[in-house]
């Protein structure tokens, strides 16, 4: 057998992801929970994507990064749970080290993004209530795109760069990972060598990526309710903050659920809790944003009513076209 250099040890080539446990009765049960939960996020993050592309009225900055958005938790979404369906569906909970070094990636690369396009989208906001007879100058579509494109860009290679020296450890010794899906921490912790630097790199990466987005979006918003407060009328306080109170929401339940992951935790904290929060934050919290978006957006609202009064009107149409050929 191949043994792990200076380590009587045996190489690890595959992990076992231990998930929810090893309960058979729940196993059922959590696959048509999670199955129904990935449905109704595909479906609400599609609706969102066509209603930005195909109503002219949401062909603004904030419906750009929206649809942008949505894009990224279609992603974020698509990373973890189709693996996490297939292992309670089949019962096999193997995954290759290439597979979870792959899922790493993509998590820790969808996940930075995300946090960039938030910040993006809260200065978005910042310049149209405080800034806003050169709203459209400073946040042209060049400006847009650049924004996007430069999260992408950014998170591709930090992370990337990250990625390359977590390809080159070896694993050893213990295969299982006590989480529902790959993530940086659980795998470096199996490496049979030196990652004392790697896992400082992480750390400052990690740090860095979510510090920075969320110290600019709370300056952001820090601004923002101040220039609210400052508008006479209730009406038109009203009016300002609901441009924004929809990307706020968002903002807060997705920064206290990650704070509470990766921040608070302690070696006392119960593993079940743990993965509830992940749950929290990986799978929950990009299902119900269409629906916060959606519910506190008059014109997402407004659009959606279009598009269904549209569909049920082109349906009637065809089936009355389609009667009076059958009766000719």
């Amino acid at each position: 057998m191949e043994k792990a250099e200076g380590r009587n040890e045996t190489l690890v080539m595959e992990f076992i992801l231990l998930g929810f446990g090893n309960a058979p009765e729940l196993q059922p049960f959590l696959f048509l929970l999670f199955l129904l939960i990935y449905i109704v996020t595909m479906v609400g993050k599609i609706l969102i994507i066509m209603l930005v592309v195909v109503d002219q009225h949401l062909h603004t900055s904030m419906y750009f990064f929206l649809g942008n958005l949505a894009c990224l938790e279609i992603s974020y979404t698509s990373t973890i749970l189709p693996r996490m369906l297939a292992n309670l569906l089949t019962g096999d909970r193997t995954i290759s080290v290439k597979g979870c070094l792959v899922q790493t990636y993509f998590f820790g690369m969808i996940a930075m993004t995300e946090n960039l396009l938030l910040a993006a989208m809260s200065y978005d906001r910042y310049l149209a209530i405080c800034n806003p007879l050169r709203y459209a100058a400073l946040m042209n579509g060049r400006v847009c795109f650049q924004l996007v494109a430069g999260s992408w860009v950014y998170s591709f290679l930090v992370i990337g760069t990250l990625n390359y020296f977590l390809f080159k450890l070896t694993f050893c010794g213990s295969k299982e990972i006590d989480h529902f899906f790959c993530d940086f921490s659980p795998m470096i912790k199996l490496s049979c060598g030196d990652t004392q630097t790697l896992q400082l790199a992480t750390f400052t990466v990690a740090t860095i990526g979510t510090l920075v987005p969320l110290l600019l979006t709370l300056t952001s918003y820090i601004y923002i309710i101040t220039a609210i407060l400052r508008i006479p009328s209730t009406t038109g306080r009203q009016k300002a903050f609901s441009t924004c109170s929809s990307h706020l929401t968002v903002v807060t339940i997705f920064y206290m659920s990650v704070i509470t992951v990766y921040v608070f935790p302690t070696s006392n904290t119960p593993k079940v809790l743990h993965k509830i929060f992940s749950v929290f934050y990986t799978v929950l919290t990009p299902m119900i944003n269409p629906v916060i978006y959606s519910l506190r957006n008059k014109e997402v609202k407004e659009s959606l009513r279009k598009t269904i009064l549209k569909w049920v009107a082109f349906r009637n149409r065809h089936r009355i076209l389609k009667g009076k050929f059958y009766l000719v």
